[in-house]
């Protein structure tokens, strides 16, 4: 889209930069459509964004990940802080409330926005929130977590990539096989096996382990007169992202919608993670449209 607009959110605590697509303020009577994500940054949604033209979105990079720089000496992404940043957000561009399509850690802060500001949105598609305390096997999961922080902390990026790929394409409970399996090469996925000696990554480090802890405030998520989806990848079958979105759903008492594709599926190659973006951005309108 060629009429983007990047803007900047001065707070005390942290320099929010976010992109507009689309009329500003919005018109023909829908609302911004808000896409986030975590540790992903507006950019991954750039092929998304192309799918709705007809609509006024907003992307953003969450405080401390690319031109968001924070400002409160701190480098742990907590659900609270970045729904905290949204709310201040929406309320600075005077569109809520607003539809939001969240990925992943995204998802888990747009629950967190929800519970706390439930005015602020009025439909949220959640796809695939990774929240451990979910699972059956959740103490399973922390542990498969801190497998592959411990592979990233020994030998870098490599083989902590390598490692976070076996656990979240690992099918079904986290078991005796899965942590017997030995450790993965990274070349098989096409990871560098050299240490760049950095041990800095959002996704690798401990930086984002608020999220996959995170409690959902399920009283106050059923409370709110926002209409909640949690939405699941087809492709994404019995793998973790998947059990954890079915998990929040059974909290919420409802099921998981399917949409196409997998945990990327509205990525368009991007990230070497190609999913079906045009079928992902075509089930996200007939979701949204039911409001």
């Amino acid at each position: 889209m060629t009429d983007m607009q990047t803007r900047t959110l001065n707070l005390a605590d942290v320099d929010l930069v976010y992109d507009v697509r689309g009329a500003f303020p919005p018109v023909g009577g829908l609302p911004v459509l808000l896409m986030i994500g975590q540790p992903m940054t507006a950019d991954g949604f750039a092929v998304l964004a192309g799918h709705f033209r007809d609509r006024t979105v907003v992307t953003y990079d969450p405080r401390g990940l690319g031109r968001s720089v924070r400002k409160d000496g701190r480098d742990s992404h907590t659900p609270q802080d970045q729904a905290g940043d949204l709310h201040r957000l929406i309320g600075a561009l005077r569109v809520g409330p607003v539809d939001v399509f969240a990925s992943s850690g995204g998802a888990v802060t747009a629950l967190e926005l929800v519970a706390r500001h439930p005015a602020d949105v009025r439909t949220l598609v959640a796809h695939e929130p990774p929240i451990n305390s979910v699972l059956p096997d959740a103490a399973a999961a922390e542990r498969a977590r801190a497998g592959f922080h411990d592979a990233y902390q020994a030998k870098g990026v490599g083989a902590g990539m390598a490692a976070f790929i076996v656990m979240t394409s690992w099918q079904g409970e986290f078991t005796d096989a899965f942590f017997a399996q030995p450790a993965p090469d990274p070349a098989m996925f096409g990871m560098p096996a050299e240490d760049d000696g950095r041990r800095d990554d959002p996704l690798l480090s401990k930086k984002s382990w608020p999220i996959t802890d995170y409690q959902p405030d399920v009283a106050a998520l059923k409370a709110a007169p926002t209409r909640i989806v949690i939405a699941v990848g087809e492709e994404t079958q019995d793998a973790y992202t998947a059990r954890t979105a079915h998990g929040v759903a059974k909290l919420l008492g409802q099921e998981a919608t399917v949409f196409p594709s997998h945990h990327g599926g509205f990525l368009g190659g991007e990230f070497g993670y190609a999913g079906k973006p045009a079928e992902f951005a075509a089930k996200l309108r007939e979701v949204l449209e039911v409001s």
